[in-house]
């Protein structure tokens, strides 16, 4: 299946730098995978927050980005993922980011954002955080904590990975609201 027959007119526009793959799934409703491949910086920013809106448009909300083949994503494409979360979320979608490099992870670590967005290591594991999503019973995020190594009161809007701005410390928090370190 190509890209347009997915997302009419998706293919019209192109871009050297960044290769953008759309995978169907019946398995979740309302969603669409993305496979990524090359770069989103200041150059393909635009290219790409234009594709997505296509396929918002389309009436995908509940977007998996597959990042095995994305190369590196600056502060302006991090700009533009959040940008589209905020979107997604109002229309009551959901963004999940699957198999990160450890390189573009560390870029969403250092400017703050990796807490924002969920990561997962596989598309299925993603597909099944759809699926539960509708079952959850009562609301965990925004949750306010307090590091356990520095005892610093921090506030996460979700699951993920990120810094602790007191002691620096790398902590994570899954879809319960359990905090580990490292």
């Amino acid at each position: 299946m190509d890209n347009n027959s997915l997302v009419s007119g998706f293919d019209e526009l192109t871009n050297d730098s960044l290769h953008i793959t759309l995978v169907s799934d019946d398995s979740f409703r309302e969603g669409i995978i993305i496979a990524l491949n090359g770069y989103i910086d200041i150059y393909t920013a635009n290219f790409f927050q234009g594709q997505i809106e296509k396929i918002l448009a389309a009436g995908y909300i509940n977007l998996i980005f597959d990042c095995k083949d994305l190369n590196y994503v600056s502060s302006t494409g991090i700009g533009v993922f959040s940008s589209l979360l905020k979107n997604i979320k109002l229309q009551g979608g959901d963004i999940v980011l699957v198999n990160m490099p450890e390189k573009v992870l560390e870029v969403f670590q250092l400017l703050g954002f990796s807490q924002l967005f969920l990561f997962k290591d596989s598309i299925e594991e993603a597909i099944t955080f759809y699926h539960q999503e509708v079952e959850t019973e009562e609301p965990v995020f925004p949750m306010i904590f307090s590091c356990p190594v520095c005892s610093k009161r921090l506030k996460t809007t979700g699951s993920g990975r990120f810094r602790c701005s007191e002691c620096k410390s790398i902590l994570a928090v899954d879809e319960k609201g359990n905090i580990l370190v490292g």
